[in-house]
């Protein structure tokens, strides 16, 4: 039997066909030992074979063809239809045991769980931000938040998504990423060009006290701290104001909490761990060769790289 699912370690950058770009990114950044927390990646090949031995890729298959994509009440219908479809066949045992027996190797309590698209990343749509990420998941809700994942790849968005670039022709499918989860005090991005003056000579941080999702899904205003890259001299520093954090709830899930009064105004990060952070970030373009997207987490005095993609926009 083919396995379905593959440790990090067992990826590279030229697995996006079968890990999705997220997948691929992480198995590359692990194998150049650059901080990633371990984790494993459950293939595409896993997902359309779930679809096939279900019949689903039928199913779903003639829902899409009812979709009506001028009226988006006929786009969230049959969005929640196939969604339903897929959330409610069983999945194949050994799929299951595959899935789960990976996560005891993991030895950790919570994973974030991520959807990777097989058609990420390339040069005619990018999918990232269209498909869903789910935070502290426990093994007890492991193989629903998969199906979740899967699942995603036919939200109203992604539907329309799909319509608009043109791809239903398109082969696109799924992996999922689970990951162990980092409880981060600090988390956020950084982009190794300055996405905004386009200036190559100088990368951004940005950082938010707490989880990074709550950052990257804009929920939160972070500090933005401007590097210059040659001489890793601080720039421009603008500290945010931050009332609210997301953090982890200790039997799984997310809660927002109030940040402290005195830490409310404070510069999340300081001058020294900027610059350690730019370095690790600098390694990752350095190592990739085009300028990256990067998600980073900051534990227990550690800095993680949760996630990394070419900044599409330049």
């Amino acid at each position: 039997m083919p396995s379905h699912v593959l440790a990090f370690s067992q990826l590279s950058k030229n697995d996006t066909h079968r890990a999705g770009g997220k997948g691929a990114s992480l198995g590359e950044m692990t194998r150049a030992k650059i901080p990633v927390p371990p984790g494993y990646v459950v293939l595409a090949s896993a997902f359309d074979r779930f679809l096939h031995e279900t019949n689903l890729e039928v199913d779903i298959e003639s829902q899409l063809k009812k979709v009506n994509h001028k009226d988006i009440s006929s786009v969230d219908k049959y969005s929640a239809v196939i969604r339903d479809l897929i959330h409610d066949v069983k999945m194949p045992k050994d799929l299951q045991l595959e899935i789960l027996g990976e996560f005891k190797k993991l030895k950790v309590k919570l994973v974030a769980v991520r959807s990777s698209a097989t058609a990420e990343d390339s040069s005619q749509a990018s999918w990232a931000g269209e498909l869903e990420t789910y935070l502290n998941t426990t093994e007890k809700n492991l193989l629903g938040k998969v199906r979740q994942c899967w699942s995603s790849l036919f939200t109203p968005r992604a539907i329309f998504y799909r319509h608009e670039k043109k791809l239903h022709k398109a082969k696109v499918s799924v992996a999922v990423v689970v990951q162990a989860m980092v409880q981060s005090e600090i988390a956020g991005i950084a982009f190794t060009v300055h996405p905004v003056t386009k200036d190559r000579n100088q990368m951004i941080i940005e950082a938010g006290w707490g989880l990074g999702e709550a950052v990257v899904s804009g929920q939160v205003t972070p500090d933005s701290y401007v590097i210059n890259k040659k001489t890793l001299a601080l720039m421009d520093v603008n500290v945010a104001e931050q009332a609210k954090h997301m953090v982890g709830k200790a039997g799984g899930g997310n809660v927002w909490k109030a940040v402290p009064k005195h830490d409310q105004r404070t510069q999340k990060l300081s001058g020294k761990q900027i610059i350690e952070l730019a370095k690790i970030c600098l390694g990752i373009e350095k190592h990739y060769g085009f300028p990256c997207d990067i998600e980073w987490a900051f534990s227990r005095g550690k800095f993680y790289v949760t996630q990394s993609r070419p900044i599409t926009t330049l």
